[in-house]
């Protein structure tokens, strides 16, 4: 009889508890924008928009990859020391909602600001350099800088400035959270990264 009756509460329960962590998992875009607003405004300005060229511009970004560094900045798998102690005060539910409100914004275009490296820009980033084997952007980012969901960030817009400390960050190892980029950044010049960097944040 007790097993019977545990057979009913289950089959009764089951469909509320699967609906409530469905429920769980949906951001919550309101308390995203709250946290926002407290926390990160200082630093990426109203709903994460084009504020100061040293900080990325989140607008449009992809929530798994906005979670994603913040996750690794509160592991200290992505080093920064503003962001790692802001990271650190979040819970997973916090991340996923804030990352959700940004991700949930229009990203604003941008522009390319050196029409002498333009070309240059361009070239690697649709091209890549095929005599020190850097892949395209374009493979991983798309051709109209959008990135793909959960797996690479949106760059089209993104300040060229913030763009190339990333691409140095990246070669030099002082941003060691992707072997991927390390790899790569490894084997471009100063002025590659500046001309693909300013390419990046004119794209659309």
């Amino acid at each position: 009889m007790k097993s019977l009756i545990a057979l009913i509460f289950a089959a009764v329960l089951a469909p509320a508890f699967a609906a409530e962590g469905t429920a769980a998992a949906k951001p919550d875009l309101t308390k995203g924008q709250a946290i926002a607003t407290q926390v990160c405004v200082a630093c990426h300005a109203v709903d994460g928009n084009r504020g100061s060229p040293a900080y990325p511009i989140l607008q449009g970004q992809h929530p798994e990859y906005l979670s994603k560094q913040l996750h690794e900045f509160k592991s200290g798998k992505r080093k920064n020391a503003i962001m790692q102690g802001f990271a650190a005060q979040l819970s997973d539910e916090d991340m996923r909602n804030v990352s959700a409100f940004y991700a949930s914004k229009q990203a604003k275009p941008g522009f390319a600001t050196n029409k002498d490296t333009v070309a240059l820009g361009e070239s690697i980033y649709r091209g890549g350099i095929a005599a020190k084997a850097v892949p395209a952007c374009a493979g991983c980012h798309s051709p109209t800088g959008a990135g793909i969901p959960s797996q690479y960030p949106r760059l089209g817009g993104q300040h060229g400035a913030y763009t190339e400390a990333q691409l140095v960050a990246f070669r030099s190892g002082a941003r060691g959270n992707n072997p991927q980029m390390m790899a790569i950044a490894s084997k471009m010049s100063d002025a590659e990264m500046k001309a693909v960097a300013d390419y990046i944040a004119g794209l659309r």
